[in-house]
């Protein structure tokens, strides 16, 4: 089985082009969603956060208080170096295990950061989701109702585009120009096509 990586910048649409794939009959590893997940469940995950920032990050009923971890940690890039060392390990883990219960020919691991923490190390392939910035920034504004600044200091914080197709193995571009199904069923095929030459080798 291949582990694909798939990541892009804020409103690149990279969740819409991984319900693509899910359409296809892959599954999709959400990285983000099960960081959050494991932030309330992985007992060594809560205990060494709780280690590092203090019980008060988590309620009294043992969920986790985003708002207080959030205001510990990101004024203080320290802090959040120190909180995704915490997660991205816990994330990783998590990952394997999920794609060893899957039967597809390949899985994809969505992940926004994916190569700002490394998890592209973990894949056989990696791809990136792009899109104009103006065309992000109009989605963004849209979907979270934000203003205009808040989605460039966003955008700030993330790798560019121009860095990330230095890394990605396959672009596929969500600019309202390109038709995005037939992208991604061509990519499908290839994938498939690169799956059934490792089965081949490893065999």
């Amino acid at each position: 089985m291949l582990k694909v990586g798939i990541t892009g910048g804020i409103g690149s649409g990279k969740t819409t082009v991984c319900h693509l794939f899910e359409l296809q009959g892959i599954p999709v590893f959400y990285a983000d969603d099960r960081a959050k997940l494991l932030m309330n469940t992985d007992l060594v995950l809560v205990n060494s956060i709780k280690e590092a920032f203090g019980e008060s990050v988590y309620l009294e009923d043992g969920r986790l208080n985003r708002k207080e971890l959030a205001r510990v940690v990101f004024n203080n890039a320290g802090l959040l170096e120190k909180l995704n060392s915490l997660v991205h390990p816990a994330v990783f883990r998590d990952f394997d295990s999920w794609s060893l219960k899957q039967k597809s020919p390949y899985v994809l691991k969505e992940a926004a950061i994916l190569f700002e923490s490394g998890s592209d190390k973990d894949c056989d392939f990696t791809i990136l989701v792009t899109s104009p910035p103006d065309i992000r920034i109009r989605r963004v504004i849209s979907r979270d109702k934000v203003s205009e600044e808040e989605v460039k200091k966003r955008m700030d914080k993330q790798l560019s585009d121009e860095k990330k197709i230095e890394l990605a193995d396959f672009i596929i571009r969500n600019d309202e120009r390109e038709l995005l199904i037939p992208q991604v069923i061509n990519l499908h095929h290839k994938l498939l096509e690169l799956s059934s030459v490792k089965t081949a080798n490893d065999d």
